[in-house]
This record gives C-alpha cells, sequence and structure tokens, in this order.
C-alpha cells in the first residue's frame, strides 16, 4: 500500500470513527430541538387557555372532534410527548406521534397554506424533516430505550 494511500485510509477512519462518536450527541440534540418547539407550543396553549379553545373555534378546523376536546388533547400531546421524545422514551412512537401531529396541525390550519403563512408551514416542513430523521433513525445511545432495551454482548 502506497504511503498516500495509508494517510488518506487513516484520516478517513479517524474522521469516520469522529462522527460515530458523535452521532449520539447529534441523536440528542436533535430530540431536545423538536422536544423544546412542541413543549413550547403546549406551555403557550395552557398558559392562554380562552385564547387556545378560540383558536380551535375559529381558526383551526380540526375535523370531527369540538374545539374544546380537539385543544384539549392538542395541548397534552404537545405537553408530554416531547418529554418522552427528549428522554428517549417509548422507541419511534413518539416521533411517529409528533410527526402525525405536525401534519394534521398544517391541515388544519388553512392560514398555513396562504401565501402570508408560507413561513409557518417552512417550520411545519423543517420540523417535520426532523421528526422524520427520528422516526428513521430512532433515539439512539443517549436515551433511556438504549438503557433498557441494549442487547448485553
Amino acid at each position: 500500500m502506497s504511503f498516500f494511500k495509508k494517510i488518506f485510509c487513516t484520516l478517513f477512519n479517524g474522521f469516520n470513527n469522529t462522527l460515530d462518536f458523535l452521532t449520539p450527541v447529534g441523536d440528542l440534540f436533535l430530540r431536545f430541538w423538536i422536544a423544546r418547539v412542541f413543549f413550547l407550543a403546549g406551555l403557550t396553549k395552557i398558559q392562554t387557555w380562552d385564547v387556545t379553545v378560540q383558536l380551535f373555534t375559529y381558526e383551526y378546523e380540526v375535523p370531527v372532534l369540538s374545539p374544546t376536546i380537539a385543544a384539549a388533547l392538542g395541548t397534552a400531546t404537545e405537553l408530554v410527548v416531547p418529554v418522552f421524545l427528549l428522554l428517549g422514551l417509548g422507541r419511534r412512537v413518539p416521533a411517529f406521534i409528533l410527526f402525525v401531529f405536525n401534519i394534521m396541525a398544517v391541515v388544519s390550519y388553512p392560514y398555513l397554506l396562504t401565501e402570508e403563512g408560507q413561513i409557518g408551514l417552512n417550520d411545519h416542513f423543517y420540523w417535520g424533516v426532523l421528526l422524520l430523521v427520528l422516526l428513521l433513525h430512532g433515539s439512539g445511545k443517549l436515551s433511556l430505550d438504549y438503557l433498557f432495551w441494549r442487547k448485553e454482548k
């Protein structure tokens, strides 16, 4: 093996090993970022409950459910599921719940589909992509799931 090939392989392996080492930190950061977004939205809803119910009554178009029930379920989802996501508990289920919840938020809020609502729609798109990454990748090594379910070797 030539000298340059050995150096290239050594650098490449070192780079790859560094990324492998940092991946759990990236997973944790991603879970924190997304959990924070949804949890803060839930806190806002409970702080101004009357306004929240009015929004679900007149602004959001949630099918089938009454505005009060939709507001309660939406707020509960935003306060409970992000905690599971952050802790990495429930495998991929919290990411799936928030992914579907995010889609329902877009579908139920027609303003996002207008020109003025484009920025909000972009936010939901980015959150959806990040949730999809967590859904496909899982919680990672810095999670309670990994602690509880890792295979003993």
